[in-house]
């Protein structure tokens, strides 16, 4: 019966649009671009909910003979960079299909993990690639308090509940315990780096892991990228002229984006605190500058 239904099935193929046809290559494209982890209506930021669904629809192509993740962060949420990157490597691992990523303007820190879920990595020639590392940061105003004669007020259960609280003195204790969460995110960060690019890095470790980020030449130098080249022109090279690159988009709801400064609550809609997208936006805007953007 098998060999009955090939002649039919070869003699309508070429009726069958391109994404159904077996002889023509299919690399989808799932574009991660964003501050990871800082989301507000007004910024989305990148998170495993709003990521996870295109993934697993581009590993679930049919005929798929890679996926290629089209990178631009310059990081953000270790936590929400590692769970994206998990996420990454389950589907690549029980689809069998390799993964490339490609380094737009930036692949830094949260954003160069992700890229390291990919088997290979490409970055344009301008591309700045690295920082791999931990940054905190807050800001302090108990002086401005005292001066205009504001009393802070904290009733806690745990004494280290108030930690860092920027409405209070600095204390060395506190700094000491983040600096030591920070340097254990930082190890695991490494041992990450180091199982994904193995036999690949060429550098110290005391320059690899320094936080320092480097153009994509440096980059491909030190071992941390592979080749420098650009999405469409890599996937041609590799599977030929005829491959289908289909861009793989973020689902949004019916409507949209939420519109920003309004969502829904127990009495009908509500203003958010517009504060908040603003200090966001802040954040979001101070990571980019780091790299000149």
């Amino acid at each position: 019966m098998a060999d009955i239904a090939k002649p039919i099935v070869a003699l309508l193929e070429p009726l069958l649009p391109p994404r159904l046809r077996a002889g023509v290559p299919l690399v989808p494209v799932v574009r991660l671009a964003g501050v990871i982890g800082l989301a507000t209506p007004l910024r989305p930021g990148l998170t495993l909910s709003s990521v996870a669904r295109s993934l697993e629809r581009a590993f679930s192509m049919r005929n798929a003979r890679a996926v290629a993740l089209a990178i631009n962060s310059p990081g953000g949420s270790p936590s929400q960079s590692h769970l994206i990157f998990r996420r990454i490597r389950q589907l690549a691992e029980e689809k069998k299909i390799p993964v490339i990523a490609f380094v737009e303007d930036v692949g830094a820190s949260g954003g160069y993990m992700l890229a390291c879920a990919a088997d290979e990595i490409v970055c344009d020639q301008y591309s700045l690639v690295g920082s791999i590392g931990v940054v905190g940061g807050s800001f302090g105003f108990p002086k401005l308090m005292e001066k205009l004669g504001i009393e802070r007020r904290v009733y806690t259960a745990g004494e280290r509940k108030v930690m860092l609280d920027p409405f209070q003195p600095e204390k060395p204790e506190d700094v000491e315990r983040l600096k030591a969460i920070q340097k254990n995110i930082h190890a695991h960060f490494i041992a990450l780096v180091k199982e994904r690019r193995a036999g690949r890095l060429k550098g110290e470790d005391a320059v690899l892991f320094s936080g320092e980020f480097w153009t994509a030449e440096t980059a491909v130098s030190l071992g941390l990228a592979d080749r420098i080249g650009d999405l469409r022109g890599v996937l041609r090279e590799r599977f030929g002229d005829k491959v289908r690159m289909p861009l793989v988009s973020i689902e949004r709801g019916f409507f949209g984006r939420r519109v920003p400064g309004v969502e829904l609550g127990e009495g009908g809609l509500r203003r958010t605190a517009l504060a908040e997208d603003l200090i966001s936006a802040l954040e979001a805007r101070a990571l980019w500058a780091r790299f000149g953007l």
